[in-house]
């Protein structure tokens, strides 16, 4: 008979450590990680580096692993947007935004983090600076157009491209990159618009810092060139694709066969290894596209705990684990709406503990592939991962979710997983090899089993 709980937690941690044991394409901490994309801004009140090291041992608490910092250098002043201005405008690559606090108070911060066992990596904005930066006062650093002006991309007016055609700059910008990891001590970067920059500066960069620093983590905000980008430089990149699908689907404008889709053209587009971020919003998405529950509705809870169980690494962003409900301000003070007992950050917690204790939810190459169970309702999400955790012994998750508003009757062909399962709440659950279920609106049910 197998069975697993998710509370045994000690037996899952020797069984995933010994799995580990082979060479691995990202650094051990990844594969059961959870990323939490950090507003230093918005977080709090005081929207300081010390007001959000108060905040961590909660993060820690909830199953955060990795802190991935929003920009924290100081930003230009020429051509500001709003009172604040933008984090992703960067007057000063190597120095520290006065509104955050000082060196101290981050490097504070940091130790904090890694005394917790988290990891911090920072936003890197490589491929502009602020039009007042020193930088733009050295010819050829930046693009201009056939007048001299500085060249200004999409309708980001307070920033100006850089020139990767110089070998100066590109010295200068590893050397800042080498600053954050060398002096001050932070675990990776999440590199802006990624796919902007030539692959060839980041392979170069990336391979050069990994030399002293071999457990680095990277994410690539790019999804076009993941494979490229992925290959030597990167460890994670954005599921934007599979994002604007779950939006679609929670609007009724996009099914389950979408879904499944997309599944099978990234399985053909993106190497194995790489690691898809799985989210339902960001900084991006929450000030430009809405809140999630602006854009999902009922389903934020079903689409949280899909982005846990899909392959890849979830995503939390500042004001989730609150219930934050509203568009955060970009360029000024808007702290979220911080609700303590609202229902998400013991959601969180189960979905991360869940994550942690079974191998087969681990994220490639590690992480179990994904196969669909076929059912007779398209309304239906239906999937299983299994993971061969020693000689032996498996570790299966299988996962239901009702992707609509209405309940479903649904039978699901379990075929040869059918055994003794637990649920998510810890109840004991026989699975028949045919197995039929009512589901609420937006129900998710997730199972856990073990040899």
């Amino acid at each position: 008979m197998k069975r697993i709980s998710i509370l045994f937690l000690a037996v899952l941690t020797l069984a995933s450590c010994a799995k580990q044991e082979q060479p691995t394409k990202h650094p051990k901490f990844a594969y059961d990680a959870t990323i939490f994309e950090l507003n230093t801004r918005q977080l709090t009140p005081e929207g300081t580096f010390r007001a959000a090291e108060a905040e961590l041992p909660k993060l820690k608490e909830m199953g955060v692993d990795i802190i991935w910092m929003m920009p924290l250098q100081p930003i230009g002043k020429l051509t500001r947007k709003g009172t604040l201005g933008s984090y992703y405008s960067i007057i000063d690559y190597c120095d520290f935004n006065p509104e955050f606090g000082t060196r101290e108070d981050f490097e504070h911060f940091l130790a904090k983090a890694h005394e917790l066992g988290m990891k911090v990596i920072l936003d890197w904005v490589a491929n502009h600076t602020a039009p007042d930066s020193e930088w733009t006062r050295i010819d050829g650093w930046h693009y201009r157009d056939e007048n001299g002006n500085l060249m200004v991309q999409y309708d980001w007016t307070d920033i100006s491209k850089l020139n990767y055609e110089n070998e100066d700059m590109r010295a200068a910008m590893k050397e800042a990159m080498h600053f954050w990891m060398d002096e001050i001590g932070i675990d990776g970067f999440r590199c802006d618009v990624a796919g902007e920059v030539p692959t060839d500066f980041w392979n170069d960069v990336m391979s050069e810092l990994r030399q002293t620093h071999p457990d680095m983590f990277t994410l690539a905000e790019d999804e076009d060139k993941a494979h490229e980008l992925c290959e030597t430089a990167f460890d994670m990149y954005y599921g934007w694709t599979l994002h604007h699908l779950m939006n679609g689907v929670a609007q009724g404008t996009n099914s389950v066969q979408d879904l499944w889709d997309y599944f099978a053209k990234a399985d053909t587009t993106v190497e194995d290894y790489a690691i898809r971020m799985n989210f339902i919003s960001n900084h991006d998405e929450n000030s430009w596209s809405g809140d999630e529950y602006e854009r999902m509705g009922a389903a934020v809870q079903a689409m949280t705990a899909f982005t846990y169980v899909i392959p890849g690494m979830p995503l939390i962003y500042t004001g989730q684990e609150y219930g934050n409900h509203h568009r955060l301000q970009f360029f000024e003070k808007d702290c979220i709406d911080r609700d303590e007992n609202n229902p998400m950050r013991p959601l969180y917690k189960k979905l991360n503990d869940l994550r942690a204790a079974n191998p087969a939810l681990h994220s490639p190459e590690l992480g179990a592939k994904m196969l669909r169970l076929p059912t007779d309702n398209d309304k239906v999400f239906a999937c299983v991962r299994e993971a061969e955790v020693e000689k032996d012994q498996t570790n299966t998750v299988i996962s239901f979710i009702n992707m609509s508003n209405d309940p479903q009757d649904v039978t699901i062909d379990i075929d040869t997983f059918a055994d003794d399962y637990t649920d998510f709440d810890g109840n004991s659950i026989e699975l028949e090899s045919s197995q039929t279920c009512h589901l609420a609106p937006w129900q998710f049910i997730i199972l856990t089993d073990r040899d």
